[in-house]
């Protein structure tokens, strides 16, 4: 075992049952490794510091490391050298620090992440919104009231394969079901093999099986629809009531958006959690890939079709149309499995739309400044 990792492991076994603030954690504590140092290695040499961001709010960043928690903002050459919105930080982001007095900081870079969970923005912008980073475990928290949905699970189950972490299904508000056993089955004959865990946060029951999940020093983030519960959940593994929580609608059990920000929250016993806002909507962005490993029984039946071009309709010998004249297959989930394939293909025919559009506007950019310069190079003979 090398020193950094006996360090590690060593600071992490002095945290305390009641847990830390997040002002007073380290950066191992905080998560930080041997992969994050090496990666941050070409900064040390300018005097940058590393730091993770644990809150952001409309642009703003609260970030934390061995200087304790800074506000910070991003330099203006990051701001000029951004891809776009997806590259500015977002909590759970290792950046390089530069502090500058009075508890305040300039952001210079962002680590390379290990995971991101990631949505396409909401409306027309072909852009991608990265909403938690470098975390372990994807907590798919759903409430077993009016808001559940076996089909939104499917979709944040493609969401959260794409991340890189692990996806945790989160059956919440257990208490309101008598049939709990046949919804619990109902969830893993979809979940690709992702755990499900009922709990209640209203009387804490089976809380355990969740915080299981949970590694000290591992980063998990909370996602899921408004009225979901996330904040009650959170307040419950924080034992104090610290994050605010507010009603549903009886009609439909929605919630309102109560969390407001995403922040990084240390859990007793060690282990940190990212609460973000509940989700109105989970556009898709990701690759076809993981929306194989949601549907592997799909593309497991559709390998056997006579036809490898198949398009389960007409053609003979269509393992799908058998499996869906047999019941083997139940045909909410297929057509739940094309929309989400005719969406995945539909972003990207915009992005490849949008990417040669910049490329045109690059190549127009480039032209321009080859005129300007021959025009001020051509000699005068008037």
């Amino acid at each position: 075992m090398d020193r950094l990792e006996r360090n590690r492991l060593e600071r992490l076994a002095q945290t305390l049952e009641k847990g830390k603030k997040i002002t007073t954690m380290s950066l191992i504590e905080l998560g930080w490794n041997e992969r994050l140092s090496a990666l941050f290695e070409p900064y040390r040499s300018g005097g940058l510091s590393p730091a993770r961001v644990v809150a952001q709010h409309r642009g703003a960043y609260t970030v934390a490391g061995d200087m304790g928690e800074l506000r910070a903002g991003v330099s203006g050459r990051f701001r000029h050298e951004a891809a776009g919105p997806a590259a500015y930080p977002t909590v759970g982001d290792w950046i390089a620090l530069e502090p500058s007095g009075r508890r305040r900081g300039i952001i210079h870079a962002v680590l390379e992440r290990s995971t991101a969970f990631v949505r396409k923005t909401a409306g027309a912008l072909t852009e991608a919104q990265v909403v938690a980073t470098n975390i372990d475990t994807v907590f798919l928290v759903v409430g077993l009231d009016g808001d559940f949905n076996l089909r939104r699970i499917e979709r944040y189950l493609t969401a959260a394969w794409d991340s890189g972490a692990s996806p945790v299904i989160v059956l919440n508000k257990s208490d309101l079901r008598d049939d709990l056993a046949g919804l619990v089955a109902e969830v893993e004959s979809i979940a690709a093999g992702a755990p499900v865990v009922a709990v209640s946060a209203r009387d804490g029951s089976n809380l355990d099986a969740l915080r299981a999940h949970i590694s000290p020093g591992g980063t998990a983030a909370l996602l899921g629809s408004s009225g979901a519960g996330k904040s009650t959940l959170i307040n419950r593994l924080l034992g104090e009531d610290r994050q605010a929580t507010g009603p549903v609608r009886e009609s439909d059990s929605r919630g309102r958006h109560v969390t407001s920000r995403r922040e990084l929250i240390a859990l007793p016993g060690g282990g940190l959690l990212i609460d973000t806002p509940g989700m109105r909507e989970l556009q898709l962005w990701t690759e076809e890939e993981s929306l194989g490993r949601t549907f592997e029984d799909i593309e497991e039946i559709a390998a056997r079709c006579r036809f490898a071009d198949c398009r389960h309709k007409e053609e003979p010998g269509c393992a799908i149309r058998e499996a869906l004249a047999n019941r083997s297959l139940d045909p909410a989930r297929f057509e739940s499995y094309l929309k989400q394939r005719r969406e995945l293909r539909h972003l990207e025919l915009k992005k490849d739309v949008q990417a040669r559009r910049q490329s045109e506007k690059a190549v127009g950019r480039k032209m321009a400044a080859l005129m300007k310069d021959v025009k001020m190079r051509k000699p005068n003979y008037w």
